[in-house]
This record gives C-alpha cells, structure tokens and sequence, in this order.
C-alpha cells in the first residue's frame, strides 16, 4: 500500500512539475501563495485545504446550498417543484448577498423570490381549480387568465369540420350552435376541445354564431405549456372534455329518443 501511494504521489507531482513550466499556471500558483520551482501534490492540496478553510463563512455556506438549490431545479421535470425549489435558492442567494454585503446580489435575488411565488401561486390555483372542477363544478373561470377575447356576429362560421385545429374556445355571450348534431352551445361552455384530443388535430363539427356573442380562445400550444408545467392539469383537462362528450352524447341519445316517440306517435 505505501509503494503504491508513492507511486501516485510521484506521477502527481511529475504532472505538477509539468504544468508549473507553463508561465499561466506559474502566475496562479504565485498568486496562491505557491513556489511554481517547488511544486509537490502535497503542498498544492495543504494550500487548497487552507483556502478553503480560510473561506468558511456563514454567507459562503449559504451561497453553497443555494448553488445546490439552483442545481436541483435543473433536474426537475415538472413547474411547481422547481418554482419551490428555485424560491429556496433565491431567498438562500440573498441572505448570502446581505452576509457578504453584496447589495446587487442582494436586491437581484430578492426579487426573483415573490416573482417565482406569484408563478407558483398561480399554478397551484391552477391545479386547484381544475381539481374542483372535475368534482362537479364544470365552471372554466381558471382557465381565463390564459385566454385572449374574440367577438363573432350572427352568421358567422367559428370553424368548419374536418378543418385543422389548433385553438380552444371558451362561450362568453351569445349563442352557437353545432350544425352537424343541431345543439345550441349557452355561455360558459367549451368548444374545440375535441380537435385537441384528436390524432390529427382536425374538427369534429362545424360551429356557427347564431346570436352575437363573445368568446374567449387559448391555443394547443398554450394548453401544452401549461399541461408541461402541470401534468396533473392534463388529466383534469382530460376529465372535462370527458364530461363533455358525455353530455353531448346523452343530448343525441335524448333527441333520438324523442325522434323515435314522435314516429311511433304518427304512425299510431
């Protein structure tokens, strides 16, 4: 064991002698206390261990755990654990700032915390909305901060089918109706969501204005974003457009049903 830990010393040192032959690397080690003509592994890592010893201070082991922090949220894949994990980093980088009297750190970090607990705010009643919604409130008001205003006359046509999709549509005023099923979509509901859900993102029917009315779109992309940020909000988004379709299908089968009535009525 000891021949071989000299022989490790002796090529550490053979390479130290190296590279202390190069005029850069001779400048560091002048300037880090160190003879670059007497260079051995041993007192490169004693100076090392003395630097480091000399630079533990409270504001340095915050700066390190903060760097840890800010590390982490490189490996996370979802939104609301790296916007946690990037506010403890931050709040970490500040108190460093405030320790080591570095009032720009200070500042530029204690500003990123509120922003990055507003996002998270943001997310999280996201999330919860979403939650709710699933359990009965088929309400869409969580999704309005996403989505931008659009107004339509009687008579005009929102999309036709089979025609590429690529927006959602959330009824503000007015009335539509879905030709191909002849269904009157009311304020508060969704349209376009099928085409979200589909292989080849392509209408499923045709909807026209038929009383001036408002909506409110958000894009697929938009949708992807926020499913990104979220995963849990794809599942509750897939849960509502679940629903949906139900209801539409409940609403054929009733009119089929009162079709079939009203035959059996007028041949009786």
């Amino acid at each position: 064991m000891m021949t071989s830990s000299a022989d490790i010393s002796s090529i550490l040192n053979r390479i130290l002698d190296t590279a202390a032959d190069n005029l850069r690397i001779a400048k560091i080690l002048v300037q880090m206390g160190l003879d670059p003509n007497n260079i051995t592994y041993d007192a490169l890592f004693n100076r090392l261990l003395e630097i480091f010893l000399a630079n533990i201070t409270l504001a340095n082991l915050f700066a390190v755990v903060g760097a840890f922090f800010f590390v982490a949220t490189l490996l996370m894949q979802t939104m609301v654990p790296l916007r946690v994990a990037n506010m403890i980093g931050c709040a970490l980088f500040a108190i460093y700032g405030l320790l080591s009297g570095n009032t720009s750190t200070f500042l530029l970090y204690l500003l990123l915390v509120p922003i990055n607990g507003v996002r998270l705010r943001q997310m999280l009643k996201l999330v919860k909305k979403a939650r709710h919604a699933t359990q009965g409130d088929m309400s869409m008001e969580w999704l309005k901060p996403f989505m931008t205003e659009r107004k339509y006359r009687r008579g005009d046509t929102l999309f036709k089918i089979h025609d590429p999709a690529n927006e959602m549509f959330l009824t503000v005023t007015g009335k539509f109706l879905v030709k191909e099923i002849n269904i009157e979509i009311p304020p508060g509901r969704l349209m376009g969501e099928l085409g979200f859900l589909t292989p080849n993102n392509q209408r499923t029917g045709t909807v026209e204005c038929i009383e001036d009315g408002q909506v409110l779109t958000i894009t697929y992309e938009r949708l992807l974003e926020i499913y990104f940020q979220d995963p849990q909000f794809g599942y509750y988004f897939l849960v509502l457009a679940s629903q949906r379709l139900l209801e539409n299908i409940s609403r054929l089968q009733d009119q089929l049903k009162a079709e079939r009535a009203t035959t059996t009525n007028r041949i009786a």
